[in-house]
């Protein structure tokens, strides 16, 4: 990593997990957003501008986005610098080929160590949120997901946690938020979806706060070099307490 490249880590703006041609990848820390409107924070913002600058485009520079994390999420997410790789990699989430799994933290025992969920679901017009359905409903959008308990916890004053990895077999609008906390298992921090126990940091704004769901890890075929390329991304300092944050 060159003095540059050093100084933009150091400042906090994102850390880069792998980087091979037009290929990217960060490990987004939760509280901001994938992507918004200019003149607002967001890692797009940052991840342009980080290009520009390192690559002197003062005029601007392509990027794709292929796929989205929530805001209050952290993990591995990937971007394309040039148009060609962002469709092959929209290729690949469009017809499941990339391996996508989720860490999540979720309030209580989920007896089961392992299993799947099936429900019916779609985002609320107008909101930044999704519901449950029933399947006759004209919106209704099946939601799919796998699961394996990675290990149980105890917090003192808010009881058992269950350490979850998920893969999801359809990608809808907040359903592993959706999904756990039906099932009264919400992810720690989402308040959003039922939580009463903090996560990490607390914020004057809540936009900010973190919840407990990791983009853990991903494999993908690289869109140019036809290469397996897995990753891990690193933990987030809240995750402490339950696992090692380096692990």
């Amino acid at each position: 990593m060159n003095g540059e490249n050093r100084e933009w880590m150091e400042a906090g703006a994102f850390d880069i997990l792998y980087e091979e041609g037009p290929v990217l990848a960060v490990n987004k820390e939760s509280g901001i957003l994938t992507q918004a409107p200019a003149g607002i924070d967001s890692l797009e913002a940052r991840v342009k501008a980080f290009l520009i600058r390192r690559e002197k485009k003062p005029g601007g520079c392509y990027l794709g986005i292929p796929h989205r994390l929530d805001r209050p999420a952290s993990g591995v997410i990937l971007f394309a610098k040039h148009v060609r790789a962002a469709h092959r990699l929209s290729e690949q989430f469009q017809t499941r080929s990339i391996e996508k799994k989720y860490w999540a933290l979720v309030a209580g025992h989920v007896p089961e160590e392992e299993g799947e969920w099936i429900d019916y679901m779609r985002k609320i017009p107008g909101r930044a949120e999704a519901e449950l359905i029933q399947p006759i409903h004209p919106d209704a959008r099946e939601a799919i997901l796998k699961y394996r308990v990675v290990g149980r916890h105890t917090l003192p004053g808010h009881g058992e946690v269950t350490h979850l990895e998920v893969e999801l077999e359809t990608g809808r609008t907040h359903q592993i938020r959706l999904q756990a906390s039906s099932r009264g298992y919400p992810i720690l921090g989402d308040a959003q979806y039922g939580s009463t126990v903090p996560f990490g940091q607390q914020h004057e704004d809540e936009r900010l706060n973190a919840i407990a769901l990791h983009s853990r890890r991903i494999l993908f075929t690289h869109p140019m070099t036809r290469e397996t390329v897995a990753l891990t991304a690193p933990l987030p300092e809240p995750w402490r307490p339950f696992c090692a944050v380096d692990a």
